[in-house]
């Protein structure tokens, strides 16, 4: 088999085609959910604490010097970072469990089979035996 022919069957395999799926919708999701938290989400929370502003809180490691920037420890910025993981945590987390329900209902679990005629013979013998 040709290299070019194993690879296609490589990427064609459903399970290649189901991650590239998911990486691209995970990564809208996540625009959606950064925009949700820093445009939504965080803008009534800083007002509750007094108009503050998370993506702007730093910790200043060294003033500016000449054409250099300041050195910041943006904690802020981690915080809305910080949110935007619990909200997509979350998220998946209710997706799959909604997935495993679904799941689950159509796995019923078949009848026990019928039981043959030397089954049905030994109960018969038992319950005889158990009424002596």
């Amino acid at each position: 088999m040709g290299f070019i022919q194993e690879f296609k069957e490589f990427a064609m395999r459903g399970n290649v085609v189901d991650l590239a799926v998911g990486v691209v919708i995970g990564g809208a999701f996540g625009k959606i959910t950064s925009s949700f938290v820093n445009d939504v989400l965080m803008p009534p929370i800083g007002m509750l604490l007094g108009g503050m502003d998370f993506s702007n809180l730093a910790v200043t490691l060294a003033g500016p010097e000449g054409d250099e920037p300041a050195v910041l420890l943006k904690y802020g910025a981690f915080i809305n970072t910080l949110i935007d993981f619990m909200i997509v945590a979350f998220a998946i987390f209710l997706v799959i469990k909604a997935m495993n329900t679904l799941t689950r209902k159509k796995e019923a679990p078949p009848p026990p089979p019928e039981p043959t005629k030397e089954e049905l013979l030994l109960t018969e013998i038992r319950d005889a035996l158990r009424t002596r």
